[in-house]
């Protein structure tokens, strides 16, 4: 004999609610799977969303250790650094001129606009001069003669606390003839 006992209803419900158990699972192990990628793109991209650090002024000085109107200074520029994941307390970054004159400071890249050669000051303190390719700077920076395309890159400079000398550093493209931030 046949058992007609189950309802034809629960006959036709059960189907329906294996698919949707099945559905529920895919989708449950769906997302299980996607936190984790989702955390790993961001910690991969996390690099790539920090500002760069070479925008911010940083101390370099002290008035005091620039006389007005004496020879331009040279000093190293050292900042904190992140590199990824990973920071560099106060590490060398590059170097600055700084001079003092008529109660206004200047701070100079000493990297050449030309080929991205050091530039030094004249043993007479009277200008500055590559020693790659013989360009030549007046104290102030300007081009007096050589290949560089441009001047010396200024920086931005001020005073902050009566003494501390901060400059924003930043090195720029050699070889052009316009001031483009690296």
């Amino acid at each position: 004999m046949h058992d007609d006992s189950k309802n034809p209803r629960e006959q036709s419900t059960a189907p329906r609610r294996s698919f949707l158990q099945a559905i529920g699972a895919v989708l449950a192990g769906a997302a299980a799977g996607f936190a984790p990628v989702v955390a790993g793109a961001a910690t991969l991209l996390d690099p790539l969303r920090r500002e760069r650090p070479d925008a911010d002024l940083v101390r370099v000085t002290t008035l005091t250790t620039l006389p007005e109107g004496g020879a331009p200074k040279r000093v190293t520029v050292q900042s904190d650094r992140v590199d990824a994941w990973t920071h560099y307390a106060l590490t060398p970054v590059g170097a600055v001129y700084l001079r003092r004159d008529a109660g206004r400071l200047h701070a100079l890249n000493v990297v050449c606009p030309h080929a991205g050669c050091s530039v030094n000051l004249a043993p007479d303190g009277s200008h500055f001069a590559c020693p790659c390719h013989r360009s030549r700077f007046a104290l102030d920076g300007t081009r007096e003669e050589g290949p560089s395309p441009r001047n010396m890159d200024e920086l931005d400079v001020e005073v902050r606390g009566g003494d501390e000398v901060w400059v924003r550093f930043q090195n720029f493209r050699p070889g052009t003839e316009d001031k483009i931030p690296m």
